[in-house]
């Protein structure tokens, strides 16, 4: 990291005639025009000052981070350099960083190549990638162009996340005794008394269904299932694991499971490290080491870890994230190219003002948002899925080399059962199935599919489960008068 200069609009520099260069700023400090009357009687003959009123004068700019290349993230490192020493380092001191060229080059170019194809014009958007397992900050894109649009949307833009929020809250859900494939019941019949009136959550792919898997509804992104979730496991855990994941201050409202707070591109991506790394918490880190002009070691920022879910939970949920991108809202990002064992989560807010994609593999986490400084309309129908997910694909895409990943695996507890992909019940034959993972205490579906038809035993044994089925319930209503 080289010195750089404080001001977004660069000082003048103004080049005397012995070469010796003047600062505009010092121009005016020293007397203006006094000032060069001074240079003019001191330090040239006559004969010079009549050959230089022949002259054209030529200004130029002084060399700045807005002319350097990687803008943003050069001017997010000098920001924090300048936090731990008070101001930019000296010329001869090494200061080590986590971003790798290559990478920032992918995300500038899938920035730029997003924006463009969206139309440009004042259109904004932010890419950060991390490590998911040190918090390495990779690679950072704060604007469409730092040249024009300086300010640091991945690290300042506070912004609501929308649907990108509910993993948070599924989590909690996870950790409250519910499984992948536990159902919310009642989605068509959501309403909310909340303090402004009545407030019923909108679906812009709303289910017919009464009722969904936990799977079904995160993939689905149904937001009336989301708000059942908030209401069953209470506000005041998802709060607190928003907050110990770094997404702070978050609102205590009913619709808090829709992503109604505020969040930054950094934070949101680095809270979604959790899940690749099964349960912990890393804390994101651009300086890794500052030398002096001896080679001594003057600062090192450690790897911070902290393991907020426990491997189970977070492993149900990756797998959960798994299915938005390979069945649900996230499924462009197969045609667009991504390969492999990814998962993620898009975002989209009322009337379209912010589009958000965050997802991850096992060797990076990546988040996108697009939007406007002035929140408006992004465009009619401009989800996060038509809007952030192509910039995401991109990256990872461009990325898949430089950054192989791997499958992930189950914590060694977990029971592992095949089901059905469509009921979620245990599969007959002509089933499409899957391998679900339960953590003790899950309840595992025990009755077989009632959609497909499977073989004559498989039918006789489900009409028996089906008549114990409704003895117990006429027992358990018998009971409950």
């Amino acid at each position: 990291m080289t010195s750089l200069h404080d001001r977004h609009i660069n000082p003048l520099i103004l080049k005397d005639l012995n070469g010796d260069n003047w600062h505009l700023e010092d121009y005016v400090k020293r007397g203006g025009y006094s000032a060069l009357r001074r240079i003019l009687e001191e330090k040239i003959t006559p004969e010079q000052e009549q050959a230089a009123r022949a002259e054209q004068i030529r200004i130029r700019p002084l060399t700045a981070v807005s002319k350097a290349r990687y803008g943003y993230a050069k001017e997010y490192l000098r920001q924090q350099f300048r936090d731990i020493y008070g101001g930019d380092n000296p010329p001869d001191w090494k200061v080590y960083t986590s971003f790798v060229p290559e990478l920032q080059d992918a995300a500038e170019t899938a920035v730029r190549n997003g924006l463009r194809q969206l139309g440009g014009g004042n259109l904004q958007a932010a890419l950060v990638a991390m490590d998911p397992s040190t918090g390495n900050i990779l690679a950072m894109v704060g604007g469409s162009d730092f040249t024009t649009a300086p300010y640091n949307r991945a690290v300042r833009s506070r912004r609501q996340p929308g649907s990108a929020f509910k993993p948070f809250v599924y989590s909690v859900a996870l950790e409250n005794g519910m499984s992948p494939v536990s159902t919310i019941s009642g989605i068509r019949q959501v309403v909310i008394n909340a303090p402004e009136g009545v407030w019923i959550p909108r679906d812009e792919r709303a289910s017919e269904q009464e009722s969904l898997t936990l799977r079904e509804a995160l993939f689905e992104s149904n937001n009336a299932a989301a708000v059942l979730l908030q209401q069953h496991v209470g506000s005041r855990p998802i709060l607190r694991l928003a907050n110990d994941l770094g997404v702070s201050n978050q609102p205590d409202v009913p619709s808090l499971a829709l992503g109604s707070g505020l969040v930054t591109p950094l934070g949101l991506t680095s809270a979604y490290a959790v899940f690749p790394t099964l349960g912990y918490r890393v804390r994101p880190r651009g300086l890794i080491e500052v030398h002096d002009a001896d080679g001594d070691l003057l600062h090192r920022t450690n790897i911070e870890t902290e393991q907020v879910l426990t491997p189970e939970v977070a492993f149900q949920m990756l797998t959960m994230l798994e299915d938005v991108i390979d069945r649900g809202t996230g499924a462009a990002a197969r045609r667009l190219g991504v390969h492999g064992a990814v998962g993620g989560k898009t975002g989209t807010t009322n009337d379209y003002r912010d589009a958000w994609f965050v997802g991850f593999n096992s060797a990076v986490v990546a988040g996108v948002w697009v939007g406007y400084d002035q929140p408006t309309r992004i465009r009619e129908g401009g989800t996060g899925a038509r809007v952030a997910l192509p910039i995401w694909a991109d990256f990872m895409r461009r990325t898949a080399q430089r950054l192989p990943a791997h499958a992930f695996e189950p914590p060694g507890d977990m029971r592992s059962e095949d089901l059905c992909h469509v009921s979620y019940l245990r599969p007959v034959e002509g089933c499409p199935t899957y391998t679900e993972y339960f953590k003790e205490g899950d309840d595992i579906p025990s009755r077989l599919c009632t959609i497909h038809q499977g073989t004559i035993k498989q039918r006789v044994q489900r009409a028996v489960q089906g008549i114990f089925g409704a003895i117990g319930k006429g027992l358990k209503g018998i009971f409950k008068r």
